[in-house]
């Protein structure tokens, strides 16, 4: 499918590079792929593959998902049992349940905790050029980091996945139930492209975010941020109602472009220049 982009570049945009690097503003139009007919002959590197599929699986044990109810000054105020956390008595509620039992169990007791509301995150993955070595290493860590927070039957939260390179991909909706390695090996297989068209990964992602009646709502696009196809990314970057960026630092990278591009979307910036670095980055990102 072919996705109309307007003039591509919006006002101003003729009169300054994408990056920080100068790199060209190009007029490239971009196209939203079928992911089914991209892997449809092309198959995983295997030892690549089995080396995401490690981190993975050691990084969704290893991560504790966001729980429903966190400490306080996060969330809205909302009556529950005492579960040994708050001390904030709801006392209308409580004498109503005294009323009926004198002598209730502790867990009888209203409190008001502060509950988190739901997330909906888009991970936007590069994956121009070639995915391997540190640069498999990071998207598996991410993309493991999130399903552990954001899925599951503990959370009302959403993920879904992008991938982009001069065009780009729905790996993952919100809707589809998808595992970690299930992501991962899709996200793998997807022919190495060398441009970079960061503006249009966005696109897809604000796409996707629209679908969602989730009031929260993020993009986290992982990437070096070396942009050298599409629009200018700041443009796509300011229409984000809440874009962070972690900048792949291991190589090649813009930094100037990534501070803008957190800045114009009013959010986080973190470098990662391993794996290791994920899923601390995340925790940064995605602070409530």
């Amino acid at each position: 499918m072919v996705v109309d982009l307007a003039d591509g570049r919006g006002e101003g945009a003729d009169d300054r590079p994408a990056g920080g690097q100068g790199v060209l503003v190009t007029m490239q139009r971009a196209r939203r792929r079928d992911l089914e007919e991209l892997l449809e002959d092309t198959p995983a590197d295997g030892e690549v593959a089995a080396l995401a599929r490690r981190i993975a699986r050691s990084l969704t044990v290893r991560r504790r998902p966001r729980v429903a109810s966190s400490g306080r000054g996060a969330g809205r105020l909302q009556p529950m049992p005492y579960r040994y956390r708050s001390d904030d008595i709801d006392i209308d509620r409580t004498l109503e349940v005294l009323a009926e039992r004198p002598h209730p169990e502790d867990t009888e007791i209203v409190v008001r905790e502060r509950v988190r509301s739901p997330r909906a995150v888009v991970l936007v993955a590069d994956v121009s050029g070639s995915m391997r070595g540190e640069k498999a290493r990071i998207t598996a860590a991410a993309v493991a980091a999130l399903t552990a927070d954001l899925t599951g039957a503990a959370t009302d939260d959403q993920l879904a996945l992008v991938a982009f390179w001069s065009d780009a991909a729905l790996v993952k909706s919100f809707d589809a139930r998808m595992p970690a390695a299930r992501m991962l090996d899709r996200l793998l297989r997807i022919p190495a492209r060398g441009l970079t068209n960061v503006s249009f990964g966005l696109e897809v992602a604000r796409a996707e975010l629209a679908r969602t009646p989730v009031r929260r709502r993020s993009i986290v696009l992982l990437s070096d941020a070396v942009h050298n196809a599409g629009p200018d990314p700041r443009i796509a970057a300011a229409r984000c109602g809440e874009l962070h960026v972690m900048l792949e630092s291991d190589g090649e990278h813009d930094a100037d472009l990534a501070v803008d591009l957190a800045r114009l979307g009013r959010g986080r910036l973190a470098p990662v220049a391993t794996h290791r670095d994920v899923a601390p980055a995340l925790n940064h990102l995605l602070v409530d």
